[in-house]
């Protein structure tokens, strides 16, 4: 398979063109690492003003989408370590996260003094949506496709309106996501979340959501009185999108709280089983990684040599992760 001579991405990614020089557009269009510094400058800058601006509202200053990963770790040390926020952690437990992981969570919220929900919806609305996204592609749109499976936006679409309905209801100001500088941009880092938007957004999640699983999924999306309170809609902050990333000193740093990688999920997850199930069904009907755009997004900006994110890309999903997913998959649907 051909690649961009500067990152990974493949020539079976969506609107890709090479030059002459094997390098392709969305390297070719992206900022110089200049600019880059300044624009990270200029949002982290954003950040400590709106953290200093609502720490005073009392209550948790925000929830953490706490997996259990690296990142999500590590964002979580920066926020009380650096910044001594009060944070809500909440944990969905999909019915699939590494047992590893799950001991990981309760060692490093100890570690840090922080607040922890796991919330873990019913097992067979999940595996029925799930089992749905393995076979085919539900959603609408085909744009998430670039950068995550079927399965796997599935899960985010719930965790991130678990979350949100949490902070509206709790009046707490930001959400905090771990995603990495290869999954959100600097300028996508931080936004407040615009009722209108969110109702349209939701609406085109859910629908297919609720024609597969039926209408009880609508429990963990938000209602008509959630939207009556517009002033409580919170910011969705990325922060490692704008801090240093460095994976080296970001394991450093959380195996200090007895963090430890699970040795039970595939290269690309530290957290969850199901991502390998959602990796082979995406390459199998779209001929290439859905890791694919992140992986190249930290080529591209120095955060990765580009060996290591094409060993990452071309490691196959464990038949034997796979296989008990399947099982456990099929158990409830």
């Amino acid at each position: 398979m051909k690649r961009c001579s500067r990152c990974v991405l493949p020539e079976t990614f969506p609107g890709i063109e090479f030059d002459g020089e094997g390098i392709c557009n969305y390297c070719r269009r992206s900022k110089t690492q200049e600019r880059l510094s300044r624009t990270m400058e200029r949002y982290r800058n954003k950040f400590e003003k709106l953290i200093s601006e609502n720490r005073t509202r009392g209550g948790y200053d925000g929830i953490m989408a706490y997996s259990g990963g690296k990142d999500s770790t590590y964002t979580m040390y920066v926020l009380r370590d650096k910044y001594d926020l009060s944070i809500l952690a909440m944990t969905m437990d999909n019915g699939f996260v590494s047992p590893k992981s799950l001991d990981n969570c309760r060692k490093v919220v100890e570690g840090l003094g922080i607040d922890h929900m796991i919330f873990k919806p019913r097992i067979d609305l999940l595996s029925t949506l799930f089992h749905r996204g393995e076979e085919e592609d539900f959603f609408a749109s085909r744009k998430g496709l670039e950068r995550a499976s079927t399965i796997c936006t599935t899960c985010m679409s719930v965790v991130k309106s678990i979350a949100l309905r949490h902070a509206i209801e709790g009046d707490i100001p930001f959400i905090f996501y771990g995603w990495s500088p290869g999954q959100a941009p600097v300028e996508a880092s931080i936004f407040r979340n615009n009722p209108a938007m969110i109702k349209q957004m939701q609406a085109a999640m859910l629908e297919p959501m609720r024609d597969i699983a039926g209408k009880d999924i609508e429990n963990y999306f938000l209602n008509e009185k959630h939207f009556e309170i517009p002033e409580r809609f919170p910011y969705n902050i990325s922060p490692l999108a704008f801090l240093e990333y460095d994976e080296e000193i970001i394991m450093d740093r959380i195996r200090a709280f007895g963090w430890e990688r699970p040795d039970d999920t595939d290269p690309n997850s530290t957290n969850c089983l199901l991502n390998a199930l959602g990796i082979r069904a995406h390459i199998e009907r779209h001929q290439f990684h859905p890791y694919a755009f992140e992986l190249a997004g930290l080529v591209r900006n120095g955060y990765m040599k580009r060996e290591e994110a094409i060993e990452r890309l071309e490691e196959e999903p464990s038949p034997g992760i796979i296989k008990a997913v399947t099982r456990k998959l099929e158990k409830y649907t």
